[in-house]
């Protein structure tokens, strides 16, 4: 018994790229879009209210290294200053938790919806660097942890009050998310140089001709930017982006080797060096006869055009 198979149209990816997608279709597109991001956000926030104690312990340990803040072998409690100043710091833990958790969901909405415009090759540069930023956030969120772990200990002993080490835990926390999100960020600096350089608008040769700024750059950017107002932070986080950055140079590098960039026709041509010229002369011989041209015969006269017998044409 034979069944007949319906004919699948086009799917929505297939007509928003080719762009016969109406106005109306791309708003419910994005609202759908929109709509599945938003639960996979509330899925990680749930997660992410589940995880928040686990990662309040995590974050912890640094404050609880610090000298004089372990009793009888356990970790003095932080200070609290408001009644709902824990619940309010465990919804932000799980929000943050649940944006890392629903990150897969919410990307890939985001990238769906922006992924016909592209072309076959931007689309893939897109998936290369997506891979790569991840890496790099996660490397930067490490780096900051360390930070933290070495450098509060410093900001504690050099102070002037000589007040204990007790903390209040707001603020203690909001330092740590706020270095581990400034280091994560400034770790997708390489990312910026490599479009450049992959994009065709700056070579590996120019992009090195910029070291001396960057590194300017990284220290003024450290030393502004970092939270924690100790040398150790800001030198760490300026050496690891000028070590980032001669990296990024030198994908560069070989990626100008394999397009070829660097061999172009004066590559190697100074710019007084005057470019050969061919002297030798060749004999110009004499042009044969040309031949008798038959006249041109008289046009015949054009007819005049036909009066239109109403008011307005067709056109008009």
């Amino acid at each position: 018994m034979a069944f007949a198979l319906k004919k699948r149209g086009p799917s929505g990816f297939e007509r928003a790229s080719e762009g016969s997608m109406t106005l109306v279709e791309h708003i419910r597109e994005l609202r759908n879009r929109l709509f599945r991001a938003s639960l996979g956000i509330v899925v990680g926030l749930i997660v992410g209210f589940w995880l928040s104690q686990p990662a309040f312990d995590l974050l912890q340990q640094p404050y609880c290294r610090l000298p004089g803040v372990m009793v009888d072998g356990e970790c003095q409690k932080f200070l609290q200053l408001a009644p709902a100043d824990g619940f309010i710091l465990r919804l932000k833990l799980a929000l943050w938790i649940g944006l890392i958790v629903g990150a897969p969901v919410w990307l890939y909405q985001l990238w769906a919806f922006i992924a016909p415009g592209l072309h076959r090759h931007e689309r893939k540069w897109a998936y290369v660097f997506v891979s790569i930023a991840a890496p790099l956030f996660a490397a930067g969120a490490v780096l900051a942890y360390f930070v933290v772990d070495k450098g509060l200990g410093f900001l504690m002993e050099s102070g002037v009050t000589g007040t204990s080490n007790q903390l209040e835990v707001t603020r203690y926390i909001s330092f740590v998310t706020n270095m581990i999100l400034l280091f994560g960020v400034a770790f997708e600096f390489p990312l910026i140089l490599l479009m450049l350089n992959f994009t065709g608008v700056a070579s590996a040769k120019r992009l090195l001709s910029w070291w001396r700024v960057v590194i300017f750059v990284s220290f003024a950017f450290a030393a502004i930017a970092t939270p924690d107002p100790g040398p150790f932070g800001m030198t760490l986080l300026a050496t690891a982006l000028s070590l980032l950055y001669f990296i990024a140079v030198g994908v560069a590098f070989l990626n100008d080797k394999r397009r070829g960039r660097g061999r172009e026709l004066y590559e190697g041509v100074a710019d007084d060096e005057v470019s050969p010229l061919d002297l030798s002369g060749e004999p110009v011989e004499a042009a044969g006869r040309a031949e008798v041209v038959a006249p041109i015969d008289v046009p015949e006269p054009i007819a005049a055009p036909t009066p239109i017998e109403r008011r307005y044409d067709d056109m008009t």
